[in-house]
């Protein structure tokens, strides 16, 4: 028995703490704390909870005897049998501090609700540091009332409460009001006035409340697509500061960009893929202003950066031109005043806190070409740091993006080789985006080995981001689930299999009935497809691919047997002259024949098969007999949607609760694409807002999502970078355009062919009203309100096309930030959509004022309700 100190002749406080949960069978509830009677952080020796129903309610009861004085900090975990942790509390923990007044054999009851994930948002750095921080100076504050005798009537119940108060403004205080006399009689200037305890928390002895959700809106767009006088060739860190003026002039809280890290891999314009990595640590160089490298710039740099801005400045970004511009006028500078950077405090800082030793020593072969990137980073560092700095003096929240994968030759997957499976490749199965899926190139993550160190690597990462951001997007937050994994010879992202996943076992098929392995994982060909195919030629394609190893049946040639083997010998095959003119329909029909398989087995464990996506259009299932076809069916859907969810529930769980401490920044996780059954829940669980596109939606059977039945945790948006802008994709399908057109416009009149400022605010109000926590549009999609700004033809101002690994991510804004600073007219009309929708809207001191004082003249006053523990 744990030793509380307390003498026996002593009757002690006790303590009863109730809290409503409903669990499973199996299932308890306890708390742990850092007080030994509440197991001194061991959640295996906590206090367990007793249930009982009261009414349909399931409340968890117990009781704790402790010392007058007592103090200690405390959470509710839900637990096994076993007392293994199944769920914990979201947030801060709960400090317990005794009210002055109290008496030895007293009863002090706390009534508690379940703290989500969701309730702790506002106690991150985008709510608590920029958009209710920014000077606010609250110092704790001493009760306003004690626990006396006057208050203890018989029959009386006296409850402590507190509350997380975040929302909170410099020069505003919380109060209570009620019906009863002690808390004003609804009347504010009557009520009780809480106290301010430390860490954002109030506290009073009455107090009722109710949740009133915050919501903000914001803007989207990438740093290179960014235009102004100063920048060349590309959107420049420094340019942020114009963006968050015309930001807040607009009424948005929020400013998100792409991932800005350097992609510097090829050399050449493939780099512009803001997705793959040379380094998750280093700032790219794209986003360098070279005028404020020196404030002493020779007259022959200043021409050159001249001559540089009006080459560059063009309709579309010119990836491989800026970046030697850039670097060359920054070596210039290097050159003049290496011994002057190299030796200052600021920059020897800045080297000392990301040097790798043997890179950085003087003593190193390449020594001065890794100091002129350390001079690069060190300014990207400064210029990133200025912009940042700006943005939450203005109250403006920087969001930054976390990339899935880091390319195959980064200098991560050179420094830390064990940790990514190096013999695989990252994508997404066939989804709204790409009917052959997507094969992005990355290794995919040894999640294993990552473990060993507490994810260190994945550690740093957030907290390098958290210098510049306060919140960010998780780029395909399904791969902290499981990830498409493909085999590295694949070209397309069709014949992969999720990692990790539970396999099907040879034992297991075999018990089913199934037992012809190597016809069911080799590609199925036979004659009669090739004639289907390739028509008059099939000879000949046959006998430059293919291998007939019994009559009609064919295999591929050794030199051929992967989809990279394909594509690189119909490049140089010396029968190519004659399908010239039909090279794609080749291709596709040669891909087609190698994927027509309906397992794929485990290269790792040729025992263990997974079923090909979509296995029942592939010709190699439709040719099997019924039985077999009935039971891969069978197992097929096993496989994707209940197979995998609670292995899957487990590894998000562990890996993502990482990233949610390593920092404190707000999260965002793009949960787009096939969303097995056990994301949405995790997510919850966690506190990670989700993302809602309306052309992409969630809801089974839907053609086009409803914001107005978004959920809270989300952020909602007409579009995204990943597929085409709200005008282009009015444009794109006259059919579609229609039924948008009648079934949520309501209209039955014949849809303009092309995305009117009418239709644009239409579809741009949805989404204000929407009550998801954040409306973030981007940037193309709001200059569709004005008819000056659609001059341009619209798939123009698409940033990515999915089906195209190679595409060029060049899209630059037509006009600059200072002409749409100017532009009161469309900054009004956004401004009034954000107050009138009820979004929070960012306010100047004056503002404050002026409301405040039209706040006091109402008879009817609002009151602010806040979350918080009682």
């Amino acid at each position: 028995m744990v030793n509380s100190g307390l003498k026996k002749s002593l009757n002690p406080v006790t303590l009863i703490f109730r809290i409503p949960y409903y669990t499973q069978w199996g299932q308890s509830l306890l708390i742990s704390g850092s007080n030994p009677l509440l197991g001194g952080g061991n959640v295996k020796r906590g206090l367990g909870l007793i249930p009982f129903h009261q009414g349909e309610e399931l409340i968890w009861h117990g009781k704790l005897c402790v010392p007058i004085g007592f103090n200690c900090e405390y959470c509710y975990y839900l637990v096994d049998e076993n007392r293994n942790i199944l769920r914990c509390e979201g947030g801060n923990k709960r400090k317990l501090s005794l009210p002055e007044g109290i008496k030895e054999g007293e009863v002090v009851e706390f009534h508690d609700l379940w703290q989500t994930a969701s309730e702790a948002l506002f106690l991150r750095s985008a709510f608590k540091d920029v958009i209710f921080g920014g000077g606010k100076s609250l110092e704790p504050e001493l009760s306003s009332g004690t626990y006396s005798e006057k208050e203890d009537q018989q029959d009386s119940v006296i409850v402590q409460f507190k509350i997380s108060c975040p929302l909170i403004e410099d020069g505003t205080f919380v109060f209570v009001t009620g019906s009863v006399s002690q808390l004003g009689q609804w009347r504010i200037e009557d009520g009780l006035r809480l106290s301010y305890k430390g860490d954002n928390t109030w506290e009073a002895y009455s107090f009722i409340r109710k949740a009133i959700p915050w919501r903000g809106a914001g803007v989207a767009i990438p740093m290179f697509s960014v235009r102004t006088n100063d920048d060349i060739g590309v959107g420049e860190f420094l340019d942020l500061k114009l963006l968050v003026d015309w930001a807040i002039d607009s009424g948005f809280h929020l400013v998100q960009l792409l991932p800005i890290n350097d992609t510097s891999v090829h050399g050449m314009w493939w780099d512009s893929y803001p997705y793959s990595s040379l380094s998750v640590f280093a700032l790219h160089p794209l986003y360098l202003r070279v005028q404020v490298l020196s404030e002493n710039i020779p007259e022959d740099v200043k021409q050159d950066i001249l001559m540089a801005k009006e080459q560059l400045d063009r309709k579309d970004v010119d990836y491989e031109a800026t970046m030697t511009a850039k670097l060359a006028i920054a070596k210039k500078m290097f050159i003049l005043e290496k011994d002057k950077i190299l030796n200052s405090l600021p920059f020897l800082k800045f080297l000392s806190d990301n040097e790798l030793e043997k890179l950085t020593s003087k003593d190193s072969l390449h020594y001065d070409a890794i100091c002129f990137h350390c001079y690069i980073q060190f300014h990207l560092h400064l210029q990133l740091s200025e912009a940042a700095a700006y943005a939450r003096k203005k109250k403006v929240v920087l969001k930054g993006d976390l990339p899935i994968g880091v390319d195959q030759n980064s200098v991560d997957t050179w420094v830390y080789q064990n940790l990514f499976r190096m013999n695989t490749s990252t994508g997404a199965p066939p989804d709204y985006f790409d009917k052959n899926g997507q094969n992005w190139g990355f290794p995919t993550y040894n999640w294993e080995e990552m473990s060993k160190d507490n994810y260190r690597w994945w550690r740093a990462r957030l907290s390098q981001m958290a210098k510049y951001f306060s919140a960010y997007r998780i780029d395909h937050i399904l791969g902290f689930f499981r990830i498409w994994e493909l085999p590295d010879h694949a070209s397309t992202g069709l014949m992969g299999k999720f990692f990790p996943s539970i396999a099907l076992s040879q034992e297991e098929l075999e018990s089913e009935g199934i037992w012809d392995f190597d016809r069911l994982s080799s590609p199925y060909i036979r004659q009669n497809m090739l004639e289907d195919k390739f028509g008059s030629i099939w000879p000949i394609i046959a006998s430059g691919f293919l291998n007939e190893y019994t009559i009609q049946c064919y295999e591929f040639k050794m030199e051929c047997n992967t989809e990279k083997k394909i594509i690189t010998k119909l490049l140089s095959s010396p029968e190519k002259t004659l399908w010239e003119g039909k090279e794609l329909e080749i291709r596709r029909g040669l891909l087609d024949l190698i994927q027509n398989v309906v397992l794929i087995r485990d290269p790792e464990d040729q025992r263990k098969f997974y079923p090909r996506f979509n296995l029942e259009d592939t010709l190699s299932f439709q040719d099997l007999d019924d039985h077999s076809k009935n039971v891969l069916k069978r197992l097929y859907y096993d496989y994707y949607f209940h197979r995998q969810d609670n292995l899957w529930s487990q590894n998000a769980l562990k890996t993502l609760r990482v990233l949610l401490s390593s920092s404190d920044m707000l999260a965002c996780g793009e949960d787009l694409g096939l969303i097995p059954s056990c994301v949405h829940p995790v997510m919850q669980e966690l506190g990670l807002i989700g993302l809602r596109i309306q052309r992409m939606p969630n809801e089974p059977g839907l053609e086009f999502g409803m914001p107005s039945q978004y959920s809270y945790m989300t952020v909602c948006a007409p579009s995204c970078h990943d597929c085409s802008t709200m005008r282009a994709w009015w444009e794109e399908d006259e059919e579609r355009r229609l039924r948008f057109y009648r079934d949520v416009m309501g209209s039955n009149d014949e849809p303009p062919s092309r995305c009117t400022p009418e239709v644009a605010y239409f579809i741009i109000q949805q989404h204000f009203q929407a009550p998801s926590m954040w409306a973030i549009f981007p940037l193309q999609d709001l200059l569709a309100l004005k008819e000056e700004y659609t001059k341009r033809p619209a798939k123009e101002e698409t940033i990515n096309d999915p089906t195209n690994p190679k595409h060029y991510w060049r899209y630059r804004m037509h006009v600059g930030l200072e002409p749409l600073l100017n532009d009161d007219d469309l900054k009004n009309c956004i401004k009034d959509l954000v107050i009138s929708c009820g979004r929070s809207y960012p306010t100047s001191a004056v503002e404050i004022k002026e409301k405040q004082h039209v706040e006091k003249m109402q008879e009817n006053i609002s009151s602010i309700h806040l979350n918080g523990n009682y």
